[in-house]
């Protein structure tokens, strides 16, 4: 009884940890966006993480865990197990760290939405992504699914979590369509420079502290105090990101940019979250140092292409998140894997190809699907709603006012009534 106490202690603190990590993605999207839209920004995550919950409640879990088949679940809907099991996890611990994961998920969408979409299409998307997208591709990889089945490996998901957000991010800038003002007609882009990087950098380092429950309480236990390993190896992959990419901006521009710096962190992290469980402390330095290489030149690559990614979710999620979820292909220890049943080693530990092969059929399949059903989604919602992005007027005031009547910095706004010197 005292082991299940702590491991539901553990568990349902890695539930904070992971719930205060929105708290980090305000400050991250608020400072890395305009002034004019930061209220926007801050309320709309409050709201939609509001609904998100409700709709996990209702639909999520059980298309996620319901029984059911490899595609979906189809049961225990509205979920309402109180009871508590002498051994493992009390039901309604687990069912809320699950929840906070989702949460992520559909926050990290919303990074493609910044700056341009209506109030209304985040609140229905919110519904439809946390019922139709996420606990689809949740159900196949941990739900028992048709990957489960397979071997795929993902620890705390760089797949499930953060490229199933980006792909949902990628639908949703491509109908969107570019801010006002980021590209010319040449081709070139201007930079639309975020207005606090004391505030992205604060919402990083949110973001870093509550990783640790996003991947060490993905143990589910403290048992051999495992957590403690899966700890160590997601600071050692961030530090990697974050220093890799700093190092790679300074050779390509000669200034240590400090966005690049920060989404080198992120980007660390993300990479690690599929593996945290599977490698060894120094195969995460690796992982880290690769994930934070990749996301500078993916930067770049979505800014050529003229696809406008102000949170640069689909770099730091998206792209990071494929490489983190390979890697395990070529990283996992047997003893993290082969010998507890879930997948086989990876390509340097003597695994051959297999679980390569198995992590890269994971994030084709998962990324098709997520991209193609939330574009299908949004697509239909900017035909049925009359289009799902603000006015250029509203968005050149900003949304802030357009969309909630006033700003989240009042004060930097000129008062009329007021008279200089009064």
């Amino acid at each position: 009884m005292e082991v299940a106490l702590m491991d539901n202690l553990w568990v349902i603190i890695g539930t904070f940890l992971v719930l205060l990590m929105q708290g980090g993605f305000i400050l991250l999207e608020a400072g890395s966006t305009r002034m004019k839209n930061a209220g926007h920004i801050a309320g709309k995550t409050i709201f939609t993480i509001s609904i998100g919950s409700l709709v996990f409640w209702a639909v999520g879990w059980g298309f996620i865990y319901g029984e059911g088949n490899g595609f979906i679940g189809m049961s225990d809907f509205f979920y309402g197990d109180s009871s508590f099991a002498g051994e493992g996890l009390a039901p309604a611990v687990d069912f809320m760290f699950q929840m906070v994961f989702a949460l992520i998920a559909l926050t990290i969408a919303f990074g493609g939405f910044a700056e341009r979409a209506k109030l209304s299409a985040y609140v229905v998307f919110a519904v439809l992504f946390s019922a139709l997208v996420y606990p689809v591709v949740a159900h196949w990889i941990w739900g028992g699914g048709w990957l489960a089945d397979h071997g795929k490996q993902d620890f705390a998901g760089s797949t499930v979590v953060h490229l199933t957000g980006a792909m949902a991010a990628l639908a949703a800038t491509i109908i969107l369509k570019p801010r006002i003002g980021k590209y010319n007609k040449d081709g070139s882009s201007n930079d639309l420079a975020g207005h606090n990087q004391v505030f992205t950098a604060l919402g990083v380092l949110l973001l870093w502290v509550g990783w640790f429950g996003f991947n060490g309480a993905s143990t589910f236990g403290v048992a051999d105090s495992f957590f403690g390993f899966v700890i160590l190896n997601t600071q050692l992959a961030a530090g990697a990101g974050a220093i890799a990419a700093m190092f790679v901006a300074w050779a390509l521009t000669g200034k240590a940019d400090v966005p690049t710096t920060l989404n080198g962190a992120l980007a660390g992290l993300v990479a690690i979250t599929a593996p945290a469980g599977f490698v060894e402390p120094w195969a995460a330095v690796i992982i880290g140092i690769i994930g934070g290489i990749i996301v500078v030149f993916s930067m770049k690559m979505f800014d050529k292409a003229k696809i406008d990614d102000p949170i640069f979710a689909l770099s730091v999620h998206g792209t990071v998140g494929v490489w983190g979820t390979i890697a395990n292909g070529f990283f996992a220890v047997p003893a993290f894997s082969t010998d507890i049943g879930w997948g086989q080693a990876g390509l340097f530990y003597g695994g051959g190809f297999t679980q390569l092969g198995v992590q890269i059929m994971g994030v084709v399949a998962s990324g098709i699907y997520a991209f193609v059903v939330a574009f299908i989604i949004l697509k239909v919602m900017d035909k049925v709603m009359g289009g799902i992005r603000v006015t250029e007027e509203e968005e050149i005031i900003g949304l802030d006012m357009s969309e909630h009547g006033g700003y989240g910095y009042p004060e930097n706004i000129p008062n009329p009534n007021e008279k200089a010197g009064a």
